[in-house]
């Protein structure tokens, strides 16, 4: 039995585009986006272990290894598994911006359920990784779906999306965006109208990039100037935009070489970096369809 997996990743999100089409009475926010895996990863390592102790092994800056969806998605599994034996130590490794609309939180509690379901054989399937992930926040289930996917409700009902094959530069402005503060905030219209997935450009001939908008933007860029600014200075090389809730920024190019260019040309305040759009999440293959 395999009891060690290291170097596991957890993959970024893009958010192509995202609507904000109408809101349930409990208050969730409606949806509608195109969610796009990228090559640039957090990794995990796991261990089992028999005494029933699930551990993160390494500090995680502003993160308590308590309130951390990591250890929220394990201790999770196991009780849904009934066997309280079941444990591991958990390492962590960031690459991801907090606060950045990138899924980094979200990815990592999925990884953690695809790879303790394995090496726990807990022998559960896609579909009831992705209900356990819902438990833990609205994007977990999309990156337990495995591939792009279009989605809709409060992100959670996932069709197979094919994207373009291309490369983004994405922007850290350094700040942090509170979800909380843009899904409450006045600014914010909850009435695009709702689009089609046959609506949403046809990869083989076009690079998504324009499609939509992010509803969130507006929001964001009024309360966090630099959000604003990287926009701005991305939109000069194409169809730059704010992923999910914020505050990271992106802009998509059919050529590695066309977004080494642009970063060559970044200003030295913020942090930017490149990378590949995928179409299948790296371990897939461990979950049962």
């Amino acid at each position: 039995m395999t009891t060690t997996l290291t170097a596991c990743p957890a993959p970024a999100k893009l958010n192509l585009f995202l609507h904000v089409t109408g809101r349930r009475p409990d208050g969730y926010h409606l949806l509608q986006s195109a969610f796009q895996l990228i090559d640039r990863c957090d990794t995990l390592d796991f261990t089992l272990r028999e005494d029933g102790q699930i551990r993160r092994t390494n500090e995680v800056e502003g993160v308590p290894a308590e309130s951390d969806l990591v250890i929220r998605a394990a201790r999770l599994l196991r009780e849904a598994s009934g066997n309280e034996k079941l444990g591991a130590d958990i390492t962590v490794h960031k690459v991801l911006p907090m606060g950045g609309g990138v899924g980094g939180g979200s990815s990592d509690a999925a990884t953690t359920l695809m790879v303790l379901n394995h090496l726990w054989d807990c022998g559960y399937n896609r579909a009831q990784l992705m209900e356990m992930g819902l438990k833990l926040g609205a994007d977990v289930p999309f990156f337990l779906f495995g591939r792009n996917a279009f989605a809709e409700g409060v992100g959670e009902d996932l069709s197979v999306l094919v994207t373009a094959d291309c490369w983004f530069v994405v922007i850290e402005p350094g700040v942090s965006v509170p979800t909380s503060i843009i899904f409450s905030s006045k600014l914010l219209t909850r009435d695009t109208e709702a689009v089609r997935i046959t609506d949403f450009p046809d990869a083989t001939k076009q690079i998504a990039s324009s499609f939509g908008k992010n509803d969130l933007e507006m929001v964001a860029t009024a309360h966090f100037p630099e959000v604003a600014a990287a926009v701005e200075w991305l939109g000069q090389f194409g169809n730059a935009r704010m992923t999910g809730s914020g505050a990271c920024v992106f802009c998509a190019f059919e050529h590695e070489h066309q977004a080494d260019e642009v970063l060559k040309q970044l200003p030295s305040r913020w942090i930017g970096w490149k990378a590949k759009a995928m179409q299948e999440h790296p371990l897939a293959h461990l979950v049962q369809s």
